[in-house]
């Protein structure tokens, strides 16, 4: 059975380590900091898994390094093309338990989305993901692994630029409730001698987790997405179970705050698009309204559908009224694509197999007779 990618066996993980945690780990082995600087670039840098690889490093020290430590990255299970170009890998992380990640290219960018937990804790009602319950964190090799994996397969362009150029952190789970993990991973993905991404060019998406949101400016401003989905608390309380403890006002709040450090101006609302629910031409009046003063945009998600979901998705004309109605009020607002759709890598659509485990099932249909049915893993995200 695999274990969490933190550690193997009594051996540290090197691929989930930041530089300065490296530099700890050789010092105390009496090593100088340029070689932890050496191992970092082949790990991240040059892909390398392999410590005999690693042909600037002494004999001995290549010799020494696999009696102390290991360089992991989660297995792969499979891998898919879509027609349209975007990638999916299947990803086994231990204990049953597969992450999907995909890749999203782009004209002017390659963009790779990148999950932070097995399951989740939030339960938004329109998000299948919730379904499975909340196994585990992602450990910072799991989540910078996802990465490492999509570097590998993708390598190269023509002028040697690496062909993932973007990192949104929109897969499963609520990155900011793995706040350490997440935020060391992307310690990593923005050093230079690791992967070089500039903050404009990771994106974290939260639902809101308004402590972590506070810590996240301190600690690692990146450019943010928010999960908003609704324009009123009422509405949202439903959707987002979250919103019961930090409702919109002191969400947004943090939000404008945030923006002070953050390397994007503004913030991105992701809103899924509900018939009947939270689509009305009314609704985004009131949204347009929510946001005044607010630097942002939209962008408006037409949802996938999951069994027994009470939902539907919203009619092309709602969403381009409800559209209309943001950009009359002088909002930016984009109609998310789909893309992948023939491997299941679309919004919505991740595709490995899990069992309803909240039964949410059970308590939306008390008559089934079969509420442990397995249903497709859900990512709510795929801004791009």
């Amino acid at each position: 059975m695999a274990v969490p990618q933190s550690a193997i066996g009594d051996k540290p993980n090197l691929l989930g380590m930041t530089l300065p945690e490296m530099t700890a780990f050789f010092a105390a082995m009496g090593e100088k900091p340029f070689r932890a600087k050496q191992v970092f670039r082949w790990i991240h840098h040059g892909g390398v898994d392999k410590f005999d690889a690693m042909t600037d490093l002494a004999k001995s020290l290549r010799e020494k390094l696999p009696q102390v430590a290991v360089i992991q990255a989660p297995k792969l299970m499979t891998e898919q093309a879509s027609s349209d170009g975007t990638r999916k890998w299947l990803l086994d992380v231990g204990t049953g338990n597969g992450i999907e990640v995909v890749f999203i290219p782009e004209a002017d960018r390659g963009t790779l989305c990148v999950s932070s937990q097995v399951g989740c804790a939030l339960d938004c009602t329109f998000c299948s993901t919730g379904k499975q319950g909340f196994n585990r964190n992602l450990t910072t090799a799991e989540i910078i692994g996802q990465l490492w994996w999509a570097n590998r397969a993708m390598g190269k362009d023509p002028k040697g630029e690496r062909i993932v150029s973007n990192v949104v952190m929109m897969g499963m789970g609520e990155p900011l409730a793995n706040f350490d993990n997440v935020t060391n991973a992307m310690d990593i993905m923005l050093d230079d001698h690791a992967y070089g991404l500039s903050r404009r060019r990771v994106t974290l998406s939260t639902s809101g987790v308004v402590p972590n949101l506070k810590r996240l400016k301190e600690r690692c401003p990146v450019a943010l997405a928010v999960s908003l989905h609704a324009p009123n608390d009422s509405l949202r309380d439903v959707l987002v179970p979250i919103n019961q403890k930090y409702p919109l006002a002191e969400l947004l709040a943090t939000i404008k705050d945030y923006l002070q450090a953050a390397p994007r101006d503004f913030v991105t609302f992701e809103y899924v698009m509900l018939d009947g629910v939270n689509d009305s031409v009314q609704h985004a009046h009131e949204l347009a309204k929510l946001v005044s003063g607010i630097e942002c945009k939209f962008n408006l998600i037409p949802w996938n559908p999951f069994p027994d979901a009470p939902y539907a998705r919203s009619s092309n004309n709602a969403i381009h009224r409800f559209r209309d109605v943001l950009q009359q009020a002088g909002l930016i607002v984009t109609v998310r694509k789909t893309r992948g759709d023939d491997i299941d890598a679309a919004c919505g659509q991740l595709a490995g197999q899990v069992v309803d485990k909240s039964h949410r099932t059970q308590q939306n249909n008390r008559g089934s007779s079969n509420p442990s049915r397995t249903i497709p893993i859900i990512n709510a995200g795929l801004t791009v």
